[in-house]
């Protein structure tokens, strides 16, 4: 191309030639979003494809580690896991605190209630011995010393009760060491996290850095890039209209 033909064609097509760059770009991002895309989904052994939005996790799934999205933030998770279940430890006790409550309540009103038919016992005893041949007194003498024994059986069971609320509480104090041990996980994480962020620190703003080339020589990427001669082809086209 000559001078004359280049002053012309940038004097007459310059808005053509934005535009027309402006297409190569989009073309340019286009595969890279192409590439980014394929970069986000990976295809199993059996033809199925992972993406972020299908992704989960897996040890034999045939992807690097998962995106940083809230559910797969490990300390994040973490964090839930703690608060959600100290709270649900606490509500726990509290029931089972209650049910042994009932458990004493129903063994002080059985205790009364024994003590009734203790007093029943001792009367039906003497009016049996001094009137043997009625058999009423008989009856609800034997009737009363039935209920006595079924409520000793009923006492022994709510004092069982109590004692298994008991063990109960004793086990779920594994859970607070349970969450000593996430906690001192995460403690560990958070200290590698910040001691890597450290290892990395530079001493220029990312914001303020040059941004990376998308090709360079020697990279497999040559053809996602416009050429020297594309661009030429394309001033050459835009000199003949």
């Amino acid at each position: 191309m000559t001078q004359e033909e280049l002053d012309a064609l940038m004097a007459d097509d310059l808005s053509d030639l934005g535009n027309s760059i402006d297409d190569i770009d989009k073309i340019g991002l286009d595969n890279e979003a192409n590439s980014k895309e394929d970069a986000d989904s990976v295809v199993q052994d059996d033809g199925h494809i992972i993406t972020h939005d299908n992704y989960r996790v897996s040890s034999t799934a045939a992807w690097p580690p998962p995106p940083p999205t809230d559910d797969h933030k490990v300390v994040h998770q973490l964090d839930d896991v703690t608060k959600d279940s100290e709270k649900k430890a606490t509500e726990m006790f509290d029931k089972l605190e209650t049910i042994s409550g009932f458990f004493a309540d129903a063994e002080g009103v059985s205790n009364d209630i024994k003590a009734g038919i203790a007093k029943n016992l001792e009367i039906f005893e003497n009016l049996h011995s001094k009137f043997p041949n009625v058999a009423a007194f008989e009856e609800l003498l034997e009737l009363n010393k039935n209920l006595d024994t079924k409520l000793d059986d009923t006492i022994n069971s709510l004092q069982m009760g109590q004692d298994e609320v008991m063990m109960t509480m004793d086990m779920m104090q594994y859970q607070d060491i349970h969450r000593q041990k996430i906690e001192r996980v995460i403690n560990v994480m958070r200290a590698l996290s910040k001691y890597m962020n450290s290892l990395f620190e530079g001493k220029i703003d990312d914001d303020k850095r040059v941004g990376s080339a998308i090709h360079i020589d020697g990279d497999t990427t040559t053809e996602d890039v416009v050429s020297n001669a594309d661009i030429e082809a394309l001033i050459e086209s835009l000199s003949k209209k």
